[in-house]
């Protein structure tokens, strides 16, 4: 057997400072190489000096008084923060003695980020990759998953068919060399999110305003990224907790389906690692808005700050933190603070998953679809997008009849993936997702013990 390439503990990829100084040196060293598993031990949230990644929007450009606060997942090895519930999941599979290199291949069922992390994780781990993604996403994400050394299977459809997806990885199962990081399913993404992001926002906000956390705001693809929401509620109880979707394809509002274009959200359905218990509402967005947004920040800066009465390069430090969920988040986090009435001193936190680098091909075809746009009517744009919104697009998930909506939804999908009645019952209760975050000391210590070996 292949000897494993060591990696982090959850604490450790929380604060990179608990690691052992030997690895961390290294990591520090070869973080501009980024095929070196020392990389690895870059999966977190922080600089190399400590801080957490994030930027504080300008109130010129939210037009709010709240602080949006935006973690930004640009800087994490593979370019987004997905890299860390891949090698999560990868790292516990190895732990359990389910996944050994030399002997299994690893399959990523995926829309983007969550596949470019699991081709880059089994690079620096040692073994082959098969990512399944849809076959409309942008080539950027298809490019980078072959940089890595990751096999394409590509489905029929976009973003919004994650469905068929998830049914070609059943495929996959029937070889049992075959090993699925399964993000919508598999539990170690939860656990990454609501332990070392979720920690991490708290910690962010903690800088700014009254130090609390008054919204979290994030769209779900696999849902991971929401269970840094549980993190927060369980230091803030009266966080509140906003999903976003694309007004297109609005399977959590209304049980609507269809396609859109902001690649990595809204896939059709509730997914299994989804704690519906603790999301308080949900917001549609529309999707052309998010890449006009983009364009917008991209390819207008100095329009936008002659637009809002900013200084010639204001807006510079943001170039290209964001991508097409990303952008959604902001519009998100700036519309949840004014449906709440929030004002100076509360915090909203929300996330730019990846950076710019994955989307020209988009905003390449934005231009296709409208060609050149006049700068007044860019303006226009600006103004209906960011100071936009309508109340009718947010809708309250805390009555007992939309959790029961929203179980009944995840219970259709992942019953036919072979998930008992009582297995999907058990996480009716926030007990079940406590009993899941609660595992995180115990698998650091077999980890830990694992490497001294």
């Amino acid at each position: 057997m292949q000897s494993l390439i060591p990696g982090p503990t959850y604490q450790e990829m929380l604060d990179p400072s608990s690691q052992p100084a030997a690895f961390r040196n290294r990591a520090a060293a070869e973080r501009h190489n980024e095929l070196d598993p020392a990389n690895l031990f870059n999966i977190t949230w922080r600089e190399p000096d400590g801080r957490i990644r994030y930027e504080v929007l300008p109130r010129e450009l939210t037009g709010i008084e709240a602080n949006v606060i935006v973690m930004a997942g640009r800087g994490f090895p593979s370019g987004s923060h997905k890299v860390g519930p891949a090698y999560s999941t990868l790292m516990e599979g190895e732990l359990a003695g389910e996944i050994e290199p030399g002997i299994n291949r690893i399959i990523g069922p995926s829309t983007g980020n969550f596949g470019i992390g699991t081709a880059y994780v089994s690079r620096l781990k040692g073994y082959s990759a098969v990512v399944i993604m849809p076959e409309q996403m942008s080539a950027e994400r298809y490019q980078r998953i072959r940089q890595y050394g990751g096999e394409l299977d590509l489905t029929p459809g976009s973003e919004s068919d994650v469905i068929l997806v998830l049914e070609r990885t059943e495929h996959y199962k029937k070889d049992p060399r075959n090993k699925i990081l399964a993000q919508f399913e598999l539990l170690p993404n939860y656990r990454f999110h609501r332990y070392v992001t979720g920690r991490s926002a708290l910690e962010a906000a903690g800088h700014h305003g009254n130090g609390r956390v008054a919204a979290f705001v994030a769209a779900p693809g696999s849902a991971g990224t929401l269970a840094a929401g549980d993190e927060i509620k369980a230091r803030f109880s009266d966080a509140v907790i906003c999903a976003l979707e694309p007004k297109e394809c609005s399977t959590l509002f209304n049980c609507g389906r269809g396609t859109h274009r902001i690649e990595g959200i809204g896939d059709k359905m509730v997914t299994l690692i989804h704690n519906v218990l603790t999301t308080d509402y949900v917001m549609l967005v529309h999707d052309d808005d998010c890449v006009v947004g983009l364009a917008l920040l991209e390819e207008r800066q100095a329009l936008v700050e002659r637009t809002l009465g900013m200084p010639q390069g204001a807006l510079q430090r943001l170039h290209g933190l964001f991508g097409v969920s990303g952008i959604c988040n902001i519009l998100g986090a700036i519309r949840t603070a004014r449906f709440l009435g929030l004002g100076a001193g509360d915090n909203v936190v929300t996330i730019a998953t990846d950076g710019f680098d994955r989307y020209p091909s988009v905003l390449a075809n934005l231009t296709e679809r409208l060609g050149a746009v006049p700068d007044p009517q860019a303006a226009a744009s600006f103004e209906r997008i960011f100071r936009g919104g309508d109340e009718a697009d947010i809708l309250d998930v805390r009555p007992a009849e939309q959790k029961a909506r929203l179980f009944s939804y995840k219970e259709d999908v992942w019953s036919a993936f072979h998930y008992s009645k009582e297995y999907l019952n058990s996480m009716q209760s926030q007990s079940f997702w406590d009993g899941e975050f609660d595992r995180i000391p115990s698998i650091d210590d077999a980890l830990l013990k694992q490497r001294r070996s």
